[in-house]
C-alpha cells in the first residue's frame, strides 16, 4: 500500500494557495507550524481549512519564531534568555503557543512536539521535557480542543534520544491509559533511508508506531528539494522505468512499509497530479529493498 499524500508547508511560499490546491487534489493532511515561512503561512491556512472540514491539520509546538519571542516574553511564559535559543518545551510556553496556534488555525487534529531532541544533552532531560509537554497537550486533548498530539523529529530516533515505546510510556505518565498520543513524524527519503530499511525488516520507529496504532508521517521525501539533483537517471530508471528522479524519489518514500502519510511541499496542480501518478502503484517490498541495497553500496 502506498502512503497517502499530504501537504507539508515548510518550504511553501504561499501556504493558502498551496493548501487550496492540495485540498482540490485529494490531500488528506496539511502539516504546518507557527515558525514556518516566518509565521504568516500559519495564519493564512484558516480560511482554507474552513472550506475543507474533512482535511485534517497538524501543527507543532517548540520552535519560537522571532515574531512570537517578544509576545511570549511579555506574556511571562518564557524568559528572554530562553527565547533567544529559539526553542522551548517549557509547559507555560507550550500552553501559550498551542493556544495561539488554535486561534490562528481554528482547529488542530494533531499537535506535534517539534524536535524534542533539542531539549537537552541527555535522554533523561529530553524525556522529562517530553513528559511535561505531553501533560500540557493532554489538557488540550481532554478538553476537546485538539484531537491529539505526537512527536515530529529530525534525528531523535536515529540518536536514540527516545524510542516509540518510550514515547508511549511518557504519554501514559501524562494522560494515563487513555492518553492522546496519536502520531509520529520523521524524515523518510532516499537520503534519510534508515527508517525505510528498518521498516522493511519490521523494525524501527515506523513499524513500532504502526503496531502501537499511531499515525506515521514521512517528512522531506525529496530532502528539501535536493534529491532530484542527486538521483541519476539510471537510478530513477532502476527504481521504476520511465520515471524522473523526482518521481522515483517520491515513489520510494511513499512505498515505505508502515508509513501512512508522505508530506509533499507542492504548490501547483501539475506537481500534485505528477506526484499522485508517480505514487499510484507502490514498489513491492522486494524492489524497495533492492533500491535500499544499491544506495548502501554507494
Amino acid at each position: 500500500m502506498t502512503a497517502s499524500l499530504g501537504l507539508g508547508t515548510y518550504k511553501v511560499r504561499v501556504a493558502a494557495q498551496a493548501a487550496r490546491t492540495a485540498c482540490s487534489q485529494g490531500a488528506t493532511w496539511i502539516d504546518t507550524a507557527p515558525n514556518y515561512l516566518d509565521g504568516p503561512g500559519h495564519r493564512d491556512l484558516a480560511a482554507v481549512l474552513d472550506l475543507h472540514p474533512r482535511v485534517r491539520v497538524s501543527t507543532k509546538t517548540g520552535f519560537i519564531h522571532r515574531d512570537q519571542r517578544k509576545a511570549a516574553v511579555a506574556s511571562g511564559v518564557i524568559t528572554d534568555q530562553a527565547a533567544a535559543t529559539g526553542h522551548s518545551l517549557a509547559p507555560p510556553f507550550v500552553r501559550w503557543q498551542t493556544a495561539r496556534s488554535l486561534a490562528c488555525l481554528g482547529r488542530a487534529d494533531v499537535v506535534f512536539v517539534h524536535n524534542p531532541e533539542r531539549a537537552g544533552d541527555d535522554r533523561n532531560t529530553v524525556h522529562a521535557a517530553l513528559r511535561e509537554a505531553f501533560t500540557v497537550l493532554e489538557e488540550f486533548a481532554q478538553a476537546g480542543r485538539i484531537g491529539g498530539y505526537g512527536v515530529a523529529t529530525w534525528y531523535g530516533f536515529d540518536t536514540r534520544a527516545f524510542t516509540v515505546p518510550e514515547l508511549g510510556a511518557l504519554a501514559r505518565d501524562a494522560g494515563g491509559p487513555g492518553h492522546h498520543l496519536r502520531a509520529i513524524q520523521l524524515p523518510v527519503s532516499l537520503v534519510m533511508a534508515r527508517p525505510i530499511a528498518l521498516a522493511l525488516d519490521g523494525r524501527g520507529p515506523l513499524a513500532q508506531a504502526h503496531a502501537a496504532g499511531l499515525l506515521t508521517f514521512g517528512s522531506s521525501p525529496l530532502h528539501g528539494g535536493e534529491l532530484p539533483d542527486l538521483v541519476t537517471p539510471a537510478l530513477a530508471d532502476f527504481i521504476r522505468p520511465g520515471t524522473s528522479p523526482a518521481e522515483a524519489s517520491l515513489l520510494a518514500a511513499a512505498s515505505c512499509p508502515s508509513l501512512d502519510v508522505v508530506l509533499l511541499s507542492a504548490s501547483t496542480s501539475d506537481r500534485w497530479h505528477t506526484a499522485l501518478n508517480a505514487t499510484g502503484s507502490p514498489l513491492s517490498p522486494d524492489q524497495l529493498r533492492k533500491v535500499i541495497d544499491v544506495l548502501a553500496q554507494g
